[in-house]
């Protein structure tokens, strides 16, 4: 006889819940528990990059060891994120013990609880359980996800199982600047569908949380070598999956070509043979203002907004900006990853002859729920940065339309 599950909507808000593994899959299941506002506990000895920043962030609470069965003490919930079978036994024994209801990523089986598909469309989240096969669950996901996006005149190609009909590709897809939700229908649409995703650690973790569970993910961020070596790691494994007739979708934060690197891969996978599809994403250099108040042009204030990478400082030798120039300009400067030389180039704008009043906005993880802002001036916001906590990743906004919405 076979038994249905009892499907049940957990409120997780403020209340412990214990992941334990610290791999791929704790890395898709983390951001929905974040979202769903639980006190995470992290239980591994060793974190991926994206879990890290989790807990860099103070979103995450991290125990860099082994599990023992203390760690659930007042625990609600337990996911079990690790494929040595004997240690997931364990922690499914100290849950029965407990009776804490325990998530299986090895065996479903021997799972008390288990994790549903799902989509989310604004304050509806719908949760799938497909009587213990997760591709039956996805796929009657998808389809509800297709007809409310139909509802809303959303409407995309609708998302087909892979059948292998067109292997060996890639796309290169903006996933947006945080908001899962502004990923475009297209890059969605080719995310349902990819048998490897190759992702970065500025990506909506809640898209990750989405894939089938036969996806292959690569973190990018974890491939152990420098900045050069890594994006070489990146291309050999675009390449390599998709010669082996694979669907590889190259999913990074904001825009493919807003100093993603996206172009290098292209030119990687073309140098192969390997065909591309470039799906164009929502930049954090105009949104992330955007949502922070912050029209990066306004009527009789600004006329023109440049973007720059802050990455390298002002000084170096390897700056390709040109600061001198960028200080005569009366339109609307957009800083992305400057925070680290924030200092220098506010001194440099300065020494150059930018008024030192100008009007500086800084938002820090736009478009999510961690977002934070802070208003100053281009002759003090280093020190206001210092003295309020912000961290990487921020946009910084020079110039009048800073305020130019308030009220």
């Amino acid at each position: 006889m076979t038994v249905n599950p009892y499907p049940l909507g957990l409120r997780l808000a403020g209340r412990r819940v214990v992941v334990v593994g610290g791999g791929a899959v704790a890395t898709r299941r983390v951001p929905a528990l974040l979202d769903a506002g639980a006190d995470v506990f992290l239980v591994a000895p060793e974190l991926t990059p994206a879990l890290h920043a989790h807990v860099d962030a103070g979103r995450v609470h991290w125990a860099p060891r082994r599990f023992v069965p203390d760690d659930l003490d007042g625990a609600w919930l337990v996911q079990v994120a690790v494929d040595d079978p004997l240690a997931a036994a364990s922690v499914s024994a100290a849950a029965a013990e407990r009776k804490i209801f325990c998530v299986r990523a090895d065996d479903r089986a021997a799972a008390t609880a288990w994790t549903p598909a799902v989509t989310r469309h604004g304050p509806v989240t719908v949760a799938v359980l497909g009587g213990g096969d997760p591709r039956r669950a996805m796929s009657v996901r998808d389809a509800v996800r297709d007809l409310l996006n139909v509802r809303t005149g959303l409407a995309a190609v609708a998302p087909q199982a892979p059948t292998g009909a067109a292997p060996g590709r890639v796309a290169l897809v903006g996933a947006g600047p945080g908001d899962p939700e502004l990923i475009t229908v297209k890059g969605w649409r080719l995310l349902t569908e990819a048998d490897v995703v190759v992702a970065d650690r500025l990506v909506p973790g809640l898209l990750l949380d989405e894939l089938r569970p036969d996806v292959e993910l690569v973190d990018a961020s974890k491939i152990p070598y420098g900045p050069s070596r890594a994006q070489e790691e990146i291309n050999r494994i675009l390449v390599e999956r998709a010669l082996a007739g694979r669907f590889v979708v190259r999913l990074k934060g904001g825009d493919p070509y807003v100093f993603g690197r996206g172009g290098e891969e292209l030119l990687a996978c073309a140098e192969a043979g390997v065909p591309v599809t470039v799906v164009p994403g929502v930049t954090s250099a105009i949104a992330v203002p955007a949502v922070a108040g912050v029209p990066v042009t306004h009527r009789a204030v600004a006329h023109e907004f440049t973007v720059v990478s802050g990455h390298v400082a002002p000084d170096s030798p390897a700056s390709l900006v040109q600061w001198p120039a960028l200080a005569g300009l009366r339109g609307t400067l957009v800083v992305l990853m400057g925070l680290k030389n924030l200092a220098a180039i506010a001194d440099t704008l300065t020494g150059h002859g930018k008024d030192p009043a100008t009007r500086v906005a800084v938002i820090q993880e736009g478009t999510t729920g961690a977002q934070r802002s802070l208003r100053s001036t281009l002759g003090t916001v280093a020190a206001d940065v210092v003295a309020a906590g912000l961290r990487p990743p921020a946009i910084v906004v020079i110039g009048s339309v800073v305020g130019a919405l308030d009220t």
